[in-house]
């Protein structure tokens, strides 16, 4: 499971013209599930977002991290970030979860996030989504869940 985050001074997601999503200060997060995630890999990633201390304190250090700031959340599920551009001009998408599972594990992901005490807003899965943020910094992370499982040297 992969989330690029960045965080925002504000963001939001449109569908067929309506905004769908919208969140003011805090992170937004486009997470893509891969086949063989499992529920390690959710609470890994979201554990990270929330408590990831990426925002300013008042000696402008990242010391802050969502929940200390109360920031917002925007997820939205992008299953290109599973993208395998090794071989060719076209991206292989074969490594992404069949989408019942990856919005299962999506869905999941919010109601995990929520449960921390996160306000979350979400896109619509499987849509052809408008996103639109206001980068602050700008600071974009790629955090991958498979890093859970490598020893740190």
């Amino acid at each position: 499971m992969k989330a690029l985050i960045q965080r925002v001074s504000r963001a939001q997601v449109t569908v067929d013209g309506e905004v769908i999503g919208s969140i003011g200060g805090g992170l937004a997060a486009l997470v893509g599930v891969a086949a063989g995630d499992e529920k390690a890999d959710i609470d890994y990633l979201v554990n990270k977002i929330v408590n990831l201390r990426i925002f300013a304190d008042a000696d402008s250090k990242f010391n802050l991290s969502l929940l200390d700031v109360k920031g917002e959340l925007l997820l939205i599920s992008q299953f290109t970030l599973m993208a395998d551009t090794r071989k060719g001009r076209r991206p292989s998408f074969t490594d992404a979860a069949p989408p019942e599972t990856a919005e299962f594990m999506f869905d999941e992901f919010v109601a995990e996030a929520r449960n921390l005490g996160v306000k979350v807003e979400t896109g619509r899965f499987q849509a052809h989504m408008f996103v639109e943020l206001v980068n602050d910094g700008p600071v974009t992370i790629m955090l991958d869940s498979s890093d859970r499982l490598r020893a740190r040297g």
